[in-house]
């Protein structure tokens, strides 16, 4: 964040969410001015979002991963939409992987056979037509557009929107509360904007590197609560149906992790 200083003086906070390292003692005698909001072990992505949005007091706050590196101007161009329009809620900025490709930040909410399609397939095929149309792989990264959902690994939010649906869902850990809140901000009728404007690296999959097994049950767990909280009327009888699959499923990834683990 800091590399980016288009947006002129900015509130930056870090979230401490339960580390034990000495980052944070590194953080306080490099950076001094930076505010470090300690949360009471680690939380998840959700209430850590929700603890280091309290300690601030901009209209206008963005969430980052600790593993992302934001490019110079992307803050005022983002900033700039939200002048725009004041029904916008929520914007995310072009997210590059270390290698320049782009990573598929903007997404749709997934019908429930392009869901089943993507979850039965995208561990084989992860290319196959179901999660193109999920991922919205076909689009154009260079043009702006409005989507169902962000990344939360980089998002621009206004707070009245924020305060307006009642923040980010602490009940998810890691996974899927960035699709829950963007789906809640587009059910309170602010719009969700992917804006490749602005451009963030981000380095994936740190934390799910240390503790593997217990992300890809998250993952599926999250899954399953998004699924509960979109399936109303005569849908919730399939959800015995649903929290099978999915366990299926994250079992059948473990496995699959454990082969990829064992080869040379």
């Amino acid at each position: 964040m800091l590399a980016d200083t288009s947006a002129g003086d900015v509130e930056l906070v870090v979230v401490d969410n339960g580390s034990t390292d000495d980052s944070i003692a590194n953080l306080a005698r490099d950076l001094p001015d930076v505010r470090v909001v300690h949360a009471p072990g680690n939380v998840g992505y959700a209430r850590g979002a929700n603890l280091g949005i309290a300690a601030t007091r901009a209209p206008v706050v963005a969430v980052l991963n600790s593993d992302t590196e934001v490019e110079p101007g992307t803050a005022a161009a983002l900033l700039g939409r939200f002048d725009s329009d004041p029904q916008l809620g929520a914007v995310g900025p072009r997210v590059r992987n270390p290698d320049g490709t782009d990573y598929p930040s903007a997404r749709s909410i997934p019908s429930l056979v392009d869901a089943a399609g993507h979850s039965a397939l995208g561990l084989f095929r992860p290319r196959n037509r179901f999660t193109r149309r999920y991922r919205q792989l076909d689009a154009d990264p260079d043009t702006s557009r409005s989507v169902d959902w962000l990344s939360g690994a980089a998002m621009w939010l206004r707070r009245a929107a924020l305060d307006d649906i009642g923040g980010w869902d602490e009940r998810y850990f890691m996974y899927m509360e960035d699709l829950d809140l963007c789906w809640r901000l587009r059910r309170a009728g602010w719009a969700v904007v992917y804006e490749p404007a602005g451009a963030v690296l981000h380095v994936q999959g740190v934390s799910t590197a240390r503790v593997p097994y217990r992300m890809l049950a998250e993952h599926h767990r999250s899954a399953y609560r998004f699924t509960k909280r979109r399936m109303t009327g005569w849908r919730r009888v399939l959800l015995p149906f649903a929290a099978g699959y999915l366990a299926g499923r994250a079992f059948l990834a473990m496995a699959m992790h454990a082969v990829r683990r064992r080869r040379p």
